[in-house]
């Protein structure tokens, strides 16, 4: 987004994360970007987010919701806690952020929200029930959204990522840090750490599951967020864009050639 002209505002709950993003931002363009420390699942810290935007740069034309929560367990065995967490910032945050930065767009005259789904709100994974629900809900709000505040110049989607090679995806399989804080193992705990061949094992199954052969870049996301976040998109609204390398192109069948 900065390197295409935009001043940006980066929100994490981790005030390191935030300062660390916006100082190399500033780096590059002194004045360019912002941190802000928020829960995005708490309507006062959202309100806030979307405000300190406003007094910051003077405006709101992009909105990306993109923090995810996770708790990983078979249903019987999730925890109540475990579910509301997921869903609250998978599903509440991105609601809240849109209720209070929708007024603004509008007024100005338009402005465009990317909401980042996933391919796991298409299709079910094991042992993600939680996150399952909650990423098909975001697709379905991206869509009534969309259609409610197209005629005032508000784009709304959503993009639906395969598995990208983050931090996330290192931890469950073992190829880095378990101790992620938006990820959780129903019963408590964190997510067993795995042998070095079971770990690359385990991987290259991820990577091979897509088609292309590998598994995603968060540049290749970013790429796909910033186009539909941009003018070059401005008839799309209302879409769930697929980046999964063909993985939920195929039906799963073995292949016959």
């Amino acid at each position: 987004m900065h390197e295409e002209g935009a001043k940006i505002v980066v929100v994490d709950i981790n005030r390191d994360n935030a300062l660390k993003v916006a100082e190399n931002i500033n780096a590059k363009a002194s004045g360019s970007a912002t941190a802000f420390v928020a829960d995005v699942a708490d309507e006062e810290a959202t309100k806030a987010m979307i405000d300190h935007a406003v007094d910051t740069f003077g405006r709101l034309d992009i909105l990306h919701n993109n923090a995810t929560a996770l708790e990983v367990g078979a249903v019987k065995d999730l925890s109540l806690e475990g579910w509301n967490k997921t869903l609250a910032v998978n599903v509440t945050a991105p609601f809240l952020a849109t209720k209070y930065a929708l007024p603004i767009m509008i007024d100005q005259g338009g402005g465009a929200i990317v909401n980042t789904a996933s391919i796991s709100g298409t299709r079910g994974d094991y042992g993600m029930s939680a996150y399952n629900a909650g990423k098909a809900a975001v697709i379905n709000f991206t869509r009534s959204a969309a259609i409610e505040n197209a005629r005032f110049g508000v784009r709304m989607n959503c993009v639906c990522p395969g598995a990208i090679d983050t931090p996330a995806i290192k931890g469950l399989t073992g190829a880095g840090s378990a101790s992620i804080g938006y990820v959780s193992v129903a019963g408590g705990g964190e997510i067993p750490a795995l042998e070095a061949d079971h770990s690359r094992q385990v991987r290259e199954k991820m990577a091979n599951a897509h088609p292309i052969g590998r598994l995603g870049q968060a540049v290749e996301i970013a790429n796909t967020v910033l186009f539909l976040a941009s003018d070059e998109a401005s008839f799309i609204t209302g879409a769930a864009y697929i980046v999964d390398g063909g993985l939920t192109a195929h039906t799963g069948l073995p292949a016959m050639m």
